[in-house]
């Protein structure tokens, strides 16, 4: 099974074409290394919850929508050695470029327990 990178971050609403621009720039780059697949999900039904939610876990504002991520790869050694490749060749001014706040990303590796379907 391959390995899991999951992401939600909080987008401004107004900036969707330029993340939408953003993710389509980097995923050459991600599929070079050795990515298999990206899914973005741009939220459209991310309710509040009672104890926690989305919204929250990225302090998401009124003018902000809640993205969630995901890129899968051949296993975790490739992501490892995918994101080191990455951090070495970025520039800074790419970070400054980003339309969302980095800072408010929640993130993580995961490796499957169960999968089905494609």
């Amino acid at each position: 099974m391959p390995y899991i990178d999951g992401f939600v971050i909080p987008v401004p609403t107004a900036r969707r074409d330029d993340y939408r621009a953003h993710e389509e720039k980097w995923w050459p780059s991600f599929q070079k290394l050795g990515a298999l697949s990206l899914v973005v999900g741009w939220g459209d039904e991310v309710p509040p919850g009672k104890q926690t939610d989305f919204l929250r876990a990225v302090d998401a504002t009124a003018d902000e929508t809640v993205v969630f991520c995901w890129m899968t790869w051949p296993d975790k050694e490739t992501r490892n050695a995918a994101y080191k490749a990455m951090e070495a060749a970025m520039d800074p001014a790419d970070m400054a470029e980003m339309p969302f706040d980095g800072k408010r990303m929640i993130y993580g590796g995961f490796t499957p327990l169960l999968s089905f379907g494609a």
